[in-house]
């Protein structure tokens, strides 16, 4: 016989666990209502408490029957006489006091129905147990349980500790139990609301950003604590089967241990640590080791010492990183230190201090399972302040630069005036001179032929010139980094560049020299010329120089040359002029209707050539925006233009009809479709 004496009665709860001693109960297997009655012969009865049933004891379908019996006497315990049981475990048991039946928990089969797993675990206090101290009674447990159907096969009521499966309490403790499970409740419903918040929050985030791989790490890494915490829940809050019960206890450990798994690897990756080929086999073993752990429970321990390794890797990676920790890096920082203290703080609480209240428990617990969560909500929100601050700065960049290249643009523009202005004053003061000499191009034809074919040798000049000078800059980067390779290659680009500014800076030396040429009296000698040749050459030029101004511009070129057109005698410096203006007109004229005509449109400049009667006909054709009627008889007067002011001087065509017919002795016409096509059809003597 125990004596329930006050020393006994639990702190927190005011509860005595009947089962915590040993030698108290006494087992026999078997079923006998008389078992219950107060003096019985004791013989073979084995000393066992419930819960520690061997699952020896099982018949083959699985089962276990017997009954416990205990004599206990109450020494001023309990400050009332309205007593009830506390109870925790899947066996089913029916309760009796000196051979009353006082209450049941689960259904043994004894009363003509299946036996049924306690669904009231717990507290009950019937209204029939009336005990009184100092007297001696003898409570008599008839138990029923069955194996497990999940390895190790130990019986159901083994899943819970023997020294705490049966306990005797108070009314007065029932009230002061409530508030204690109410704030466990709190506990477990605030880790998985937290949890759960942080993964919806952090999924969403991903799901709007989906190029940031770290959004998808760390939703992933919260998902397990919502997992593991949810599980909590259940297993604490929610009366479920031993079955689930079981499972949601896989989904625990699995979910705890994937946690461990997780955190090193997404530390690793936000400080851009590389994570060693061991850390993966080792982190790829403790989620191995976790399922082992399900039906051994002793190995526990050994699961909670393991799962140091990681977080002492993330430790490491923090050390090592040390002097480039600055903003969002350091939330991170400070989340993984609590969960280390918290984790180490547990597990010192539970395997070596003695008599920590459970509250406290819970405490380490909540920071052990939130710290982490948390910080990474503050390292991305603090990361997205970056980069927000981080774009802000590069637009200011860009306004910065675009200012800078506006003002050299407006210096361009007004160098270009004063030059059209001097140029506009030459060609004045020349105009009764070069209306006197047919042979003789005019400076207004001068100064437009250089400024139409000088044009695309000057873009190249200044495209590589400016490349170069980005490759500067990039090999200075290379050198500090002694990158010796990468040195070379840039250094080759260097010299292939400026071989192309050579070769297009003299290309623009002999476009000057040849135009000075036809300007002096008595030039522009004719000589046999290969047509296909130079309408080939300058429809390449003349694409070339707009896609060098406008890069999004493309147009598709089509040719049709007579492949047995003979040369004719003509000055081969004017009529390439001739066919770069038309050209020139043609690629502006469709780049026009490109920005209004839409993605269906194909732009299209052709060519052709072919030999008729004696003559050599060229035809120029564009599908752009057409020529208006209105000024179609306008389009050769000289300095007419329908572009904008700085985009064209109105020479072009003016100089063309009076190349083709007073120079060369030919004829130019056109025909037009406004918002169709444009062609141009000259015809030039052969002899």
């Amino acid at each position: 016989m125990i004596v329930i004496k006050p020393g006994m009665r639990a702190k927190a709860n005011g509860l005595v666990y009947l089962t915590r001693f040993d030698g108290f109960w006494f087992f026999k297997q078997g079923n006998d209502t008389a078992w219950t009655h107060k003096d019985i012969d004791m013989t073979g009865w084995k000393p066992l408490r419930p819960g520690e049933l061997p699952a020896s004891y099982a018949d083959k379908s699985g089962r276990v029957e017997g009954w416990f019996r205990a004599k206990i006497r109450l020494d001023h315990v309990f400050d009332t006489q309205q007593l009830g049981f506390l109870y925790f475990s899947f066996a089913a048991i029916d309760v009796y006091i000196d051979g009353k039946q006082v209450t049941s928990f689960g259904n043994t089969g004894t009363n003509g129905k299946p036996f049924a797993e306690p669904a009231n675990q717990g507290m009950q206090i019937p209204a029939q147990l009336d005990m009184k101290e100092g007297v001696e009674y003898t409570i008599a447990l008839h138990f029923v349980d069955y194996l497990s159907p999940f390895p190790p096969k130990h019986l159901k009521s083994n899943e819970n500790s023997p020294d705490a499966v049966l306990g005797l309490t108070d009314a007065v403790a029932k009230k002061t139990l409530l508030p204690t499970l109410l704030r466990n409740h709190f506990y477990f419903n605030a880790w998985w609301w937290v949890c759960a918040v942080l993964t919806l929050l952090f999924w969403l985030l991903y799901l709007e950003n989906r190029a940031d791989k770290t959004l998808l790490r760390i939703a992933v890494c919260v998902t397990f604590f919502a997992t593991a915490t949810g599980s909590i829940l259940v297993q604490n809050v929610v009366a479920v089967s031993y079955a689930r019960g079981y499972i949601i206890s896989v989904i625990s450990t699995v979910s705890l241990q994937l946690i461990f798994v997780t955190v090193p690897l997404i530390t690793a990756h936000i400080f851009k640590r590389r994570v060693s080929r061991v850390l993966k086999v080792f982190l790829a073993l403790l989620i191995i080791f976790s399922f082992i752990v399900l039906p051994f429970p002793a190995l526990t321990m050994w699961l909670y010492a393991a799962n140091a390794v990681p977080l002492i890797a993330c430790i490491y990676y923090v050390v090592t990183s040390w002097k480039q920790l600055k903003g969002a890096l350091w939330s991170v920082v400070g989340g993984l230190l609590i969960s280390l203290a918290s984790f180490l703080l547990l597990i010192a609480t539970l395997y070596v201090f003695n008599n920590v209240s459970e509250e406290t428990i819970l405490y380490f617990n909540t920071s052990l399972l939130l710290s982490f969560p948390i910080s990474l909500l503050g390292y991305v929100a603090t990361r997205f302040k970056e980069i927000i601050s981080e774009v802000q700065q590069n637009a200011a960049e860009v306004v910065r630069l675009s200012e800078e290249k506006k003002e050299e643009a407006l210096n361009r523009q007004k160098l270009l005036e004063e030059e059209v202005n001097r140029q506009t004053a030459e060609i004045r003061a020349n105009q009764a001179r070069l209306i006197q000499s047919e042979k003789m191009a005019s400076l207004g034809e001068l100064t437009a032929g250089i400024a139409h074919e000088i044009q695309n040798p000057l873009n190249f000049v200044n495209n590589f010139s400016e490349l170069n000078t980005e490759l500067v800059g990039e090999i200075k980067q290379e050198i500090e980094k002694g990158d010796l390779d990468e040195i070379k290659a840039i250094a080759v680009d260097i010299e292939e560049n400026s071989k192309k500014i050579n070769m297009h800076g003299k290309r623009a030396e002999a476009i000057v020299k040849g135009m000075l040429q036809h300007s002096q009296v008595g030039s522009g000698v004719k000589e046999p010329t290969n047509i296909n040749a130079l309408a080939d050459n300058y429809m390449r030029l003349a694409y070339q120089g707009l896609l060098s101004k406008d890069s999004s511009f493309k147009a598709e070129m089509v040719m049709h040359f007579d492949e047995k057109l003979p040369k004719i005698n003509v000055i081969p410096q004017d009529i390439g002029r001739v066919l770069l203006n038309l050209f020139n007109n043609a690629f502006y004229a469709v780049n026009q209707k490109r920005k209004t005509a839409g993605a269906d449109y194909k732009p299209e400049v052709s060519v052709s050539t072919s030999a008729k009667n004696g003559q050599v006909v060229i035809k120029v054709k564009d599908d752009g925006i057409g020529i208006p009627d209105a000024i179609k008889e306008k389009i050769m007067q000289p300095f007419f233009t329908t572009k904008p002011t700085g985009e064209g001087t109105g020479l072009g065509l003016s100089l063309t009809y009076d190349m083709v017919v007073k120079g060369h002795g030919g004829k130019i016409d056109v025909s037009t479709k406004e918002g169709d096509f444009t062609e141009f059809v000259i015809t030039l003597p052969v002899a």
